[in-house]
């Protein structure tokens, strides 16, 4: 009996160890980062003033993650990081609302009082125009004299007002 109880309680040990994974501490293998949720940035929490309405908002923030059927006047935005198996980051955000504009914030995000500046990451540069070779077409129409824009042939001036002497 005493054997039976000790072989049952070994194999339930090793059943129940068994269970958690090993995965995480064998070195070399690749886990991938689990990002779930609306990607909530400081810089977005900062753009939202008090009496943007609704459309504003999901401009700025995007569609909300909850949006529930009883607080029709509560949006939750949800933001969780876990990177190569590490520990989860959960970060969260409330919107509330009164007549369809925002009067409160709650959660792991405060707005600013610094007003936001928009830096443009984006360079301008002005290409100067080449100069490009003629086709092989436009070298022959132009030794025929020929235009590029109408089919009639060139003429010059000069050549033109000899020919029309007056009589």
């Amino acid at each position: 009996m005493r054997k039976s109880l000790f072989s049952l309680i070994l194999l339930a040990s090793l059943t129940l160890v068994s269970c958690s994974t090993i995965m995480n501490y064998i070195p070399g293998v690749y886990t991938i980062d689990i990002q779930q949720g609306n990607i909530i940035e400081q810089s977005m929490v900062d753009q939202l003033r008090p009496g943007m309405n609704k459309r504003q908002v999901l401009y700025i923030m995007g569609s909300p993650m909850l949006n529930n059927v009883f607080h029709k006047n509560r949006w939750e935005y949800l933001y969780s990081n876990q990177p190569s198996g590490e520990d989860r980051v959960q970060k969260q955000i409330s919107l509330f609302f009164e007549n369809d504009q925002i009067t409160g914030i709650q959660g792991d995000f405060r707005p600013s009082t610094v007003p936001v500046i928009k830096t443009s990451s984006e360079t301008t540069i002005d290409v100067p125009k080449r100069d490009l070779e003629k086709t092989l077409w436009e070298k022959i129409t132009g030794l025929i004299g020929y235009d590029e824009l109408d089919a009639t042939p060139k003429t010059d001036p000069k050549k033109s007002s000899e020919n029309n002497l007056p009589l």
